[in-house]
């Protein structure tokens, strides 16, 4: 199976730090089966909303790695009692190993400095304007377009979050009730990792 994994540090983590978390990864999904395909570091981002417990940024390192699925709940248990660990999100991408490639190609997010993008930046200015009118159209946006909402590329679905932070249903922005499950789900996953706020429309610096 192949995974993605978010891991926000500590923001008084060290290099060397970092470094061990990046090291735990790569160890636990060589011990069950499998390997890091991708590390990428984010750096250290401002939080799109304060957190519980205060903090006002983190570091961010993102990974997608081939285990099987006993390596999750390991890294979950040693993410626990580590103290550098603020928090993390674990999502499976796909069943099938030989799509690993095709994942690898696809990969871009804001937030990265070597995979710098947004699916959205190989449409015309015209499909980017069109996602805005909040009308009712003959077809899906994300269908005509072929982009799908992703949390970790939020130029996917800003557009439909207002500035309280709320969702706008799909009556109101024209999208297929499918495409709008999916949108619901990576907005509520990048609240989840403070990409962006739960009361307003401030996304993650």
């Amino acid at each position: 199976m192949i995974y993605e994994l978010a891991l926000v540090a500590r923001p008084e983590a060290t290099e060397e730090q970092l470094t061990s978390l990046k090291d735990m990864v790569a160890k636990v999904s060589k011990d069950f089966d499998g390997e890091v395909l991708l590390t990428d570091d984010w750096g250290k981002k401002t939080f799109a909303q304060i957190a519980k417990n205060g903090s006002r940024t983190g570091h961010y390192i993102y990974f997608i790695y081939r285990a099987n699925n006993e390596a999750n709940t390991e890294l979950a248990r040693l993410f626990k009692i580590n103290e550098m660990v603020h928090k993390s999100l674990t999502i499976k991408l796909t069943d099938v190993d030989a799509e690993a490639e095709t994942i690898l190609k696809g990969y871009r997010t804001p937030y990265s400095k070597a995979h710098t993008g947004s699916q959205t930046d190989d449409l015309d200015r015209g499909a980017d304007k069109d996602k805005r009118k909040f009308a009712k159209r003959k077809s899906c946006w994300f269908k005509a377009n072929q982009v799908s909402a992703d949390w970790k590329d939020p130029k996917t679905f800003n557009w439909l979050i207002n500035e309280f932070g709320k969702i706008s249903p799909a009556r109101v922005s024209g999208i297929s009730r499918k495409h709008h499950r999916f949108a619901e789900t990576a907005i509520k996953r990048a609240r989840n990792i403070g990409l962006v706020s739960h009361l307003a429309g401030r996304f993650a610096e």
